[in-house]
């Protein structure tokens, strides 16, 4: 009886210890997709292109974000995607750019260069002698693991077709290769060749401004030009 006891316990220990452990990887995957309220950064190099912040600050020291200036934004950047860039997207993607101090454009114009311009969550690039490239943000088997990582994320495969963890760890990555090299020519064709394959690239070339960083920066510029202009 006593054993009967000590294996029933046992195994509803064991039970309860599987679910916690399954509850805290489900509140860390979900965690990424709840948007975290954004602050004004001034990170060298990375101009504040958007001014989505006020500047001014409130009686607690707090600064207001001008969600009315993120609300224009979304909806150009849904409008410029012909509505295959969701709003709910763009407002998220906005948010952890800015709160990386990254140009939101460059984001979005990386995404749409990584997808064909389709923004599809569900991508699966070509196969190449690394494998495939995976949902919207296309990033690798023997990438993502490590950048999931450094984002404070769990990591699974299904994962990169999550349109939400695609951003975050785009943003991520962009944000690390940017303070690794310090400019966009560089973290841009690290993004899209690897590090080593940029290096390369540079030292072939005399530029690490491939057509692939050329692209997205004059895209972005664009943007902001008009947004300017408005």
């Amino acid at each position: 009886m006593k054993q009967n006891l000590f294996i029933l316990a046992s195994a509803i220990i064991l039970v309860l210890t599987l679910f916690s452990t399954q509850l805290t990887k489900q509140q860390k995957f979900v965690a990424y997709a709840e948007a975290k309220p954004m602050v004004a950064t001034d990170k060298a190099g990375k101009e504040d292109h958007f001014n989505l912040v006020d500047q001014e600050k409130s009686a607690n020291d707090v600064t207001v974000v001008n969600w009315k200036m993120v609300e224009e934004t979304a909806t150009k950047m849904v409008a410029d995607s012909d509505q295959r860039f969701k709003k709910s997207w763009a407002v998220y993607m906005i948010n952890e750019a800015d709160a990386k101090g990254i140009n939101p454009y460059i984001v979005y114009e990386l995404l749409k260069v990584e997808t064909g311009h389709t923004f599809s969550p569900d991508l699966v690039g070509p196969k190449t002698i690394y494998g495939h490239a995976y949902g919207m943000s296309q990033f690798m088997e023997n990438t993502a693991p490590w950048i999931a990582e450094m984002a404070g994320l769990p990591y699974e495969k299904e994962m990169l077709f999550d349109p939400y963890y695609a951003i975050k760890l785009s943003v991520t990555y962009l944000d690390h290769l940017y303070g690794e090299f310090g400019n966009w020519d560089e973290a841009l064709t690290a993004y899209h060749r690897g590090i080593a394959g940029m290096k390369n690239y540079k030292t072939k070339n005399g530029t690490a401004r491939s057509e692939y960083a050329r692209v997205i920066q004059t895209k972005a510029n664009t943007h902001d030009a008009v947004a300017i202009a408005n």
